[in-house]
């Protein structure tokens, strides 16, 4: 470990007070220059977390602040005030460039703590939030306090620091998704949004593509094991050429439907995202008419393409289409991209039965129907490209298929 590195992770010490940290401590005030601090792995009392941001407040070269799982086996009474140490210690910070806070049980009451440092920090480029059931309450708390950020930012006439946002496996559900939208339209340099399993429904899915879609050096988006569906993967769909240096796509376990799977397919044949590295779609019910639809994409515009997980879907492994999709692969030189497909669900016969209750599809279709409405009022574009009549121009494939 560098010499301007400080550690005690993962040496399980119980911490109450000072002096049960103040070796460490020691430690830590005779690095003058120290960059990086590793707290994880262990479990801090309320004073032991004072002491420690008396010591981080006279670092001016701290890059670094990692405080994954700290608080195992504390009382939820504890944490709001340990937190709000930590937190305002690095609160006007100036070299901090990544706080990890992530493996610790704060709930929704605990973000408040986290506030003063959200809204004033303003060298921050990484920060990661991520297992820390923080619930919609609690997600909205953060996103409203990084959208005051971005107005500080706005206020000063500078640009956003902030560059990599992960808040994954937090129940963060669809009650947050408007707050993190208004938040990501104000941090425009945005290059990486992780957030996981967070039981986000299509609605949701669409407030959060409609925010980043303002962050136009985006790279990399995870929502693995959301529930997008064909409505959240065409809101997805609708702003690709918006993140035109998009590398790295993972929307598996997001249920996006063969319609989903026909549009995204569609919008990468039109060439959105021709830099697109890695492309994660298990698990999604797609079949094999979006498979085909994605050769061509390959072929035509995803040179770069060199990992593609489609495994959980519904074609057999040994159909045509993944034939095409090998050749389209091997065309770039790129074979070993695809993954195993040894869990492949049986094709459907008939038409695509999205896995939603009654109730849920007449939403649904009201939803769309009303999408529809407001799109040709407002003429906006839904991501992909018109023809010389003004119609959808798609590859070759037939109406039913293309669900229009």
């Amino acid at each position: 470990m560098s010499t301007k590195s400080f550690s005690i992770l993962g040496k399980n010490l119980k911490a109450n007070t000072a002096a049960d940290l103040q070796p460490y401590l020691d430690e830590l005030k005779s690095m003058d220059d120290v960059e990086e601090v590793h707290f994880g792995g262990n479990s801090l009392g309320v004073e032991a977390c004072q002491a420690i941001a008396e010591v981080l407040k006279t670092k001016t070269q701290l890059k670094l602040v990692d405080l994954a799982d700290i608080f195992t086996g504390r009382l939820i009474s504890e944490i709001p005030q340990a937190l709000s140490a930590l937190c305002d210690a690095l609160s006007t910070s100036t070299s901090l460039v990544e706080l990890d806070l992530s493996d610790n049980a704060f709930g929704g009451r605990c973000a408040d703590a986290m506030v003063p440092f959200l809204e004033n920090n303003t060298s921050i480029q990484v920060f990661k939030l991520n297992n820390n059931g923080m619930g919609p309450a609690g997600g909205s708390v953060v996103a409203q306090a990084l959208l005051r950020n971005g107005e500080k930012y706005e206020k000063e006439g500078k640009e956003s620091n902030l560059r990599v946002l992960v808040c994954g496996r937090n129940r963060l559900e669809n009650g947050s998704s408007a707050d993190w939208a208004k938040a990501f339209a104000k941090h425009k340099n945005l290059r990486e949004i992780r957030m996981i399993q967070n039981g986000i429904r299509m609605e949701g899915i669409t407030n959060l593509a409609q925010g980043l879609s303002n962050c136009p050096k985006l790279e990399s988006i995870d929502f693995q094991d959301n529930t997008a569906t064909k409505i959240g993967t065409r809101a997805i769909v609708k702003h690709l050429t918006s993140w035109p240096e998009l590398k790295h796509l993972n929307l598996s376990d997001c249920l996006i439907g063969s319609k989903g799977g026909i549009a995204l397919a569609t919008a990468l044949s039109k060439g959105s995202n021709p830099k697109l590295e890695s492309l994660k779609l298990q698990y999604g019910e797609m079949d094999k008419t979006a498979i085909e639809i994605l050769s061509v994409a390959i072929t035509q515009h995803l040179k770069e393409l060199t990992t593609l997980e489609l495994n959980g879907n519904r074609f057999a492994e040994d159909d045509e289409c993944v034939e095409g999709l090998k050749r389209a692969l091997a065309v770039w030189d790129h074979e070993d991209a695809l993954d195993e497909l040894d869990d492949m669900e049986e094709p459907e016969s008939g038409e695509e039965e999205e896995d939603v209750s009654d109730e849920e599809a007449e939403e649904e279709n009201d939803d769309e129907e009303k999408e529809l409405e407001e799109e040709g009022e407002e003429g906006e574009d839904d991501g992909v490209a018109k023809g010389e009549d003004g119609k959808a121009a798609l590859p070759p494939v037939s109406d039913k298929q293309a669900d229009e």
